[in-house]
């Protein structure tokens, strides 16, 4: 309500309260808030700040920082806004002369200030660089559009960022010429008062008040105008929302293709509490990953936090990154009255433990900072040793992320990409987008994910569906649905335009399925270009001018073709390239077809030998098209093609999450007809399994599991129970496993014997490929459900004991812990 009487937001309605450092703040007033405008708050102003035009050209200036960050760590400034509520501004400072007669309030918009009052703000970089800062930030924390559109004066973006890397420059020059010492200006970008990734309306979670387009646009406008004042460094702060960074780099890397020599690039992001967590959900290391294309030199952390909070944060960063690390935090958390009391000695020596642990290599300051903040930082950390970052961070690793990291190593079990969200594969998905259910449309994501896929498969190619609008509502609504965006997108479409759709909603990192050379190098390097500059991994199909790959040498040239091109001309990490050599259907009767299955499987082989890093994978539901309608053939088909072509390098592919077989469970009749198609050893396979079809499994559907294993003993029991992921008889054979007491004196003892015996069978499947991620989480369940049951009596166990040894300790409830520890062995 406050806020809103101030004039900080336009609507209450709008508001979604979120917590951040104790203080209740919305999105309209945020950053406002974050840079002490409103409500009297000592904060920074999250302050950019830049420097004059780089004398050297980019890549030497990137060199020259390089080499100043090998050797010592650097300082940047501190707090922007702090510092110019303390000269207790009225409305004609903000006004000047210029915008006197303008409609709006202008008091609080202090990057306005670097055109009415540009002696002020020169007088503020001044102290900042005599205190010791080797960066300043320009005073253009809010300087787009989107956030000047508040006041009035969305069309004087490019000019504020201009006027303020320009004093900004002059007082690095100044100062340097009077020190001896180079001074650098660092470009400030702030994330501006819209979220892609969260709807300002509680009721539409689908909703967005910003498109990706129109902040690509806000964020190349600022860049030019920083760039045209002298900027020389751009960073992107204070980000709350990975999806508006990615956008602000988006801009970035594309004038530096068309118009700018680069510059080096710094990245901020803003943990808002101990969860670990940016405000839009995601976790530092996702964080790191959605923005490693950018290739930034540095990367951290600023506001939000103190040093002390932020800490396990900026350690967590430093170990998944091998740029440089930048660490800005808030002197200390805010007292009642939104102040910061935390003093330049304490501030100082929380970031001198940083630098003589090896975290840091750029330090300074934000909310609550000043330069005295600076000076005692400055002399902590001048004897310490920078960081030194890694050489190297999981190297052979694809990494993906959607709120939370997902890594895919060369020990990486078989990574299942959820299939059933594709109204081209899935007829209930298919009816209930078309109907405009999209909500309902979610659970079925959901369901994909607690069935086991790691990653989600997006498709909304229809002919009666406009595509792109489709594609941007369901990818809305699930970053709204923590369960599900925890894992990462892939974006799935032969519309390009639809694909840009998904990718312009993902904060986190994607796949984009798919492109090729169909039509052609020059139009497969445009769109390279393009996923490479949204930061996702791309699949590419074993597709070219002439024509779809059915032979094995030709599917090796195509993509050795594609290999070759994407790393060398469009930069392309190799572990973020993916090639599909086609799954193709077999069992046609048609014999130039039989091979299809053996020409994947031997082209998969030599492209995971010849092409260093690249992945595989494949549509399964191709490979057993000739039977649909025939659910339990075709299963068996993926069941038997995945146990084979997983060994040969085959490592993900688009199935149905939860309806892969256990190798070992087909029917051996079946599994014999099933191999004997795969490898073309039969050529009557397919008239032998369409009979089979008839005789045993009724429609097509498949065989009802019956219950003859429930006579055997209750360890069997127990154990087949786990194998084949069956909860129904779960408890009541835990329990009559608990009533032999002679044969299990303890709880833990029926743990330890036939429970983790059924588990260790489980395990053994998973290694050996013949079970799937979906069944191990299914084993999970019933183990859950198992030891459940019997924490409870193991308590009373305890408590009998303690009371025994005369022990009257308190009690602890260890169910949740123990439960954990015992599935994470189990597993």
């Amino acid at each position: 309500a406050v806020l809103h009487e101030v004039g900080s937001v336009t609507s209450p309605q709008a508001c979604v309260s979120v917590c951040v450092s104790g203080l209740w703040i919305f999105p309209g007033s945020l950053f406002r808030v974050c840079r002490g405008i409103s409500l009297g708050l000592k904060c920074r102003a999250m302050p950019p700040t830049i420097h004059e035009q780089a004398t050297s050209s980019g890549s030497l200036l990137q060199d020259e920082l390089t080499a100043l960050l090998q050797e010592r760590i650097m300082v940047l400034d501190g707090g922007m806004g702090t510092m110019i509520q303390q000269r207790n501004l009225e409305e004609p400072d903000f006004r000047g002369e210029e915008f006197k007669e303008h409609p709006k309030s202008l008091k609080g918009n202090n990057d306005l200030l670097s055109i009415t009052r540009p002696d002020i703000i020169y007088k503020i970089h001044q102290e900042y660089l005599l205190a010791g800062a080797d960066i300043i930030e320009t005073n253009t924390f809010s300087s787009t559009r989107i956030a000047q559109a508040d006041y009035g004066l969305e069309d004087l973006a490019y000019r504020l960022n201009k006027a303020s890397a320009e004093v900004a420059k002059k007082a690095a020059s100044d100062v340097a010429d009077q020190t001896g010492i180079k001074r650098y200006v660092a470009g400030a970008m702030g994330p501006t008062n819209r979220t892609l990734s969260v709807s300002p309306s509680v009721e539409r979670p689908d909703f967005r008040n910003v498109s990706f387009d129109e902040l690509v646009d806000a964020y190349a406008e600022q860049a030019r105008g920083l760039l045209d004042g002298g900027a020389d460094i751009l960073l992107v702060e204070t980000i709350f929302d990975t999806a508006n960074a990615k956008a602000a780099l988006f801009a970035i890397d594309q004038l530096f293709e068309e118009h700018y020599e680069p510059r080096p690039i710094l990245i901020s992001g803003t943990i808002v509490d101990k969860s670990g967590r940016t405000l839009s959900g995601q976790t530092g290391e996702a964080f790191v990953i959605s923005m490693s294309h950018a290739k930034p030199l540095c990367i951290g952390l600023n506001c939000a936090l103190g040093a002390t909070e932020m800490r396990p944060f900026i350690e967590a960063i430093g170990k998944c990154t091998t740029a440089f690390t930048i660490c800005y935090p808030n002197a200390g958390l805010p007292n009642t009255f939104g102040g910061y009391d935390e003093s330049p000695e304490l501030t100082a020596s929380h970031l001198k433990e940083f630098a003589l642990d090896g975290l840091v290599n750029i330090v300074g300051g934000c909310c609550g900072t000043s330069p005295a903040h600076i000076r005692a930082i400055a002399e902590a950390v001048k004897q310490c040793p920078p960081r030194i970052p890694p050489s190297a961070v999981f190297q052979d690793y694809m990494l993906l992320a959607g709120l939370e990291p997902f890594r895919i190593g060369p020990y990486t079990n078989f990574v299942n990409i959820g299939e059933r969200c594709n109204v081209a594969g899935s007829r209930k998905f298919a009816k209930l987008i078309m109907a405009g259910n999209y909500e309902e449309a979610l659970s079925i994501a959901k369901s994909q994910v607690e069935m086991g896929a790691q990653v989600l498969d997006i498709n909304m190619d229809e002919g009666m569906l406009e595509g792109k609008v489709a594609m941007t509502r369901f990818c809305n609504l699930i970053a709204s649905e923590p369960d599900i965006a925890r894992v990462p997108l892939c974006i799935d479409s032969s519309n390009f335009s639809v694909i840009e759709a998904g990718l312009k909603c993902c904060q986190g990192k994607s796949i984009v399925n798919s492109i090729s050379l169909k039509e052609g190098e020059e139009e497969f390097l445009q769109r390279a270009r393009t996923i490479r500059r949204f930061g996702a991994a791309v699949v590419v199909m074993a597709f070219d001018e002439d024509g779809q790959a059915t032979e094995t040498e030709r599917k090796i040239q195509i993509c050795t073709r594609a290999y070759n091109l994407l790393v060398t001309k469009v930069g392309f990490n190799p572990n973020d390239i993916i090639f599909d050599p086609n799954i193709l259907t077999i069992g046609t009767g048609m014999e130039e077809h039989n091979v299809y299955a053996i020409n994947f499987m031997e082209a998969t082989k030599v492209i995971k030998k010849m092409l260093p890093g690249a992945r595989v994978s494949g549509g399964l539901s191709n490979l057993s098209f000739s039977f649909r309608g025939m659910e339990a053939i075709r299963e068996a088909m993926h069941g038997v093609f995945l146990y084979h072509a997983i060994k040969d390098g085959m490592d993900m592919g688009i199935v149905n999450a939860g309806n892969l077989p256990v190798y070992d469970d087909i029917d051996k009749e079946l599994l014999k007809m099933c191999e004997d198609l795969i490898w073309n050893r039969d050529p009557e396979a397919t008239e032998k399994l369409l009979l089979y079809a008839q005789n045993h499994v009724k429609g097509g559907k498949k065989i009802v599991q019956t219950d003859e294993w429930r006579n055997g003993t209750v360890e069997e029991r127990l154990e087949y129970a786990l194998i084949k992921g069956i909860e129904k008889y779960v408890v009541e054979d835990t329990e009559e496993a608990r009533a032999q007491s002679e044969r299990y004196p303890r709880p833990l003892h029926i743990i330890e014997g036939p429970l983790m015996n059924g588990m260790k069978v489980v395990g053994d499947l998973f290694g050996a490929g013949k079970m799937f991620l979906p069944q191990v989480i299914k084993s999970a369940r019933v183990m859950k459900k198992a030891v459940g049951y019997l924490i409870p009596y193991m308590e009373i166990e305890r408590q009998e004991k303690m009371a025994a040894s005369g022990s009257f300790e308190e009690t602890l409830c260890v169910s949740s812990f123990l439960l954990q520890r015992i599935l994470t062995k189990a597993l």
